[in-house]
């Protein structure tokens, strides 16, 4: 049961292409996909440990969201996303590592 669309920037979908292709990547790869399909079914999943990214929300001037593709490792990839543009869409902005 789908409950949310997801869409991608350009950069989030070349970020997302590059992880799928780097076999060096693949176990960050894997994490990143099973984040992003528990994002379409429940943006409220505990794994996920979704929030308001609040740095980026106010250069960007809407409400930017964080959610954890991995946890506890140095470098933990990260999925940035917002809401919309339409009802039950998500769109991913970047899917880049913790600094």
């Amino acid at each position: 049961m789908k409950k949310f669309e997801i869409l991608f920037t350009d950069d989030a979908e070349q970020q997302l292409y590059e992880l799928e292709n780097d076999t060096s990547k693949k176990n960050i790869y894997r994490a990143v996909a099973k984040t992003l399909g528990l994002m379409q079914v429940d943006l409220r999943h505990l794994s996920l440990h979704s929030h308001v990214y609040s740095r980026l929300s106010k250069e960007r001037g809407y409400k930017i969201f964080e959610s954890y593709a991995q946890n506890n490792t140095s470098g933990a990839y990260r999925v940035f996303w917002f809401y919309g543009p339409k009802k039950n869409e998500i769109t991913v902005v970047a899917i880049i590592p913790h600094s």
